[in-house]
């Protein structure tokens, strides 16, 4: 079974929208770049994307 069926296989516990990504897993590494899946939504990016949701959840309560 490919990535790709598993997460069809699997039903989405959380909209990718509202999912804080809490638990991911590595799917595919090349030299440049990482790419993990969050077993909560099932939604796949670039590890450095999930470091960039880190920092903006940390900056968001003191603008305000």
């Amino acid at each position: 079974m490919t990535p790709t069926q598993r997460s069809q296989a699997l039903p989405k516990k959380v909209s990718p929208e509202l999912c804080k990504h809490p638990r991911v897993q590595i799917v595919s590494r090349d030299e440049e770049s990482e790419y993990v899946e969050c077993q909560e939504c099932g939604d796949v990016f670039e590890s450095s994307e999930l470091k960039d949701m880190a920092i903006e959840e940390k900056k968001a309560p003191e603008e305000e």
